[in-house]
């Protein structure tokens, strides 16, 4: 059997992969990968997520409002995000954050929804996961005043921003999340800030059905390709394979104690 590993990070519910789910989840787990977590961005959409963690084993989810959605959504009150709590499948809060790079003309709204999340974060004791484009020294900011009122504990998910949010966050005691981008040819400069990170802030994910690593790139991704991203890794990091599994295994249980229970 191939080493165990987590997909941090997936969309079941998106079209692409909601269609045939069943097959996704057995192929995840065929290629090793036993868990995964996925995320649901619209509240609206709370019911289909959750009812796909509960009928696969070792799928959780975590549920917030995408800060690309913040100005289409209603604002979700701290109350309700506490709420999601209750649900033991649920092991996060998000992916909220920041998106400047489309929908920077709801920049208000973004950084009121994220405050939000943020609260609610550190009231629940659940991890937050944050979504951060174009937006690197109003996330860090957010993020560092937020922390200081109250601590809580993050991943930068998909991290692709700059070495200065990076280090912001590793500061804090964040985790940075690798995705397909890091394995892209062109991603030596993202490689780079991934290697300079602690080996134990490290998660991995695929952000399916986007963002696929190779040798899938441009082809819908799914979770069972998580192990793509995560060889390229090993070898940034100068371990095995099995290694470097076992690492992110602890740093995600860490992180998702609720998921390692």
């Amino acid at each position: 059997m191939p080493p165990r590993i987590t997909d941090s990070h997936c969309h079941l519910d998106f079209p692409g992969l909601v269609e045939e789910v069943d097959g996704v989840v057995a192929r995840a787990r065929a290629a090793g990968v036993h868990r995964m977590v996925t995320i649901c961005t619209r509240l609206r959409n709370l019911d289909t997520v959750k009812d796909l963690a509960a009928r696969h084993d070792g799928v959780f989810y975590a549920a917030g409002t995408h800060p690309m959605s913040a100005a289409e959504e209603p604002m979700a009150s701290v109350e309700e995000l506490i709420a999601l709590a209750e649900d033991p499948l649920c092991v996060g809060l998000g992916e909220t954050g920041l998106d400047y790079h489309y929908t920077a003309d709801s920049a208000d709204v973004q950084q009121e929804s994220l405050r939000r999340h943020i609260e609610a974060a550190q009231e629940t004791g659940l991890p937050l996961i944050i979504h951060a484009r174009d937006a690197d020294a109003d996330m860090a900011s957010l993020l560092s005043e937020g922390h200081a009122r109250k601590p809580f504990t993050c991943v930068m998910h998909c991290f692709s921003s700059g070495e200065g949010l990076a280090r912001a966050a590793l500061d804090l005691g964040f985790y940075l999340s690798m995705s397909g981008i890091a394995a892209f040819p062109k991603s030596g400069e993202l490689r780079a800030i991934f290697a300079a990170a602690p080996l134990d802030r490290i998660l991995v994910e695929t952000d399916s059905p986007y963002l696929a690593p190779p040798p899938h790139r441009g082809k819908r991704n799914e979770p069972a390709y998580v192990v793509h991203t995560a060889q390229v890794a090993a070898e940034l990091y100068g371990l095995s394979y099995e290694d470097f599994a076992s690492a992110t295994e602890a740093n995600f249980e860490c992180l998702f104690p609720r998921a390692a229970a």
